[in-house]
């Protein structure tokens, strides 16, 4: 994958949705609920206001209505700002 995000925006790999409740019960596709956490795969450079604090291979959690989903070579990625994120994980 050759993508590089510009100025203060991540590109993040989201976590896969569960498949199954706690109980063992499987979760149909129309009732998964869409992750609020992902794998950061590229970083853009910041910008002269934003220094980029998170780093390729950072755990982060977002919001649920954050960043716009794209497709590349058949994966689903989320694309948004730093500021979108709200923290790392570990």
């Amino acid at each position: 994958m050759n993508v590089k995000p510009l100025s203060d925006r991540v590109l993040i790999l989201p976590n896969p949705a569960e498949e199954k409740t706690a109980g063992g019960l499987i979760i149909p596709d129309t009732a998964k609920e869409k992750p609020l956490a992902g794998k950061v795969v590229a970083v853009g450079p910041g910008t002269s206001e934003v220094k980029m604090e998170v780093k390729v291979g950072d755990q982060v959690l977002y919001g649920k209505y954050a960043g716009q989903e794209i497709q590349i070579e058949g994966e689903s990625y989320l694309i948004m700002k730093q500021q979108d994120i709200l923290a790392i994980i570990g």
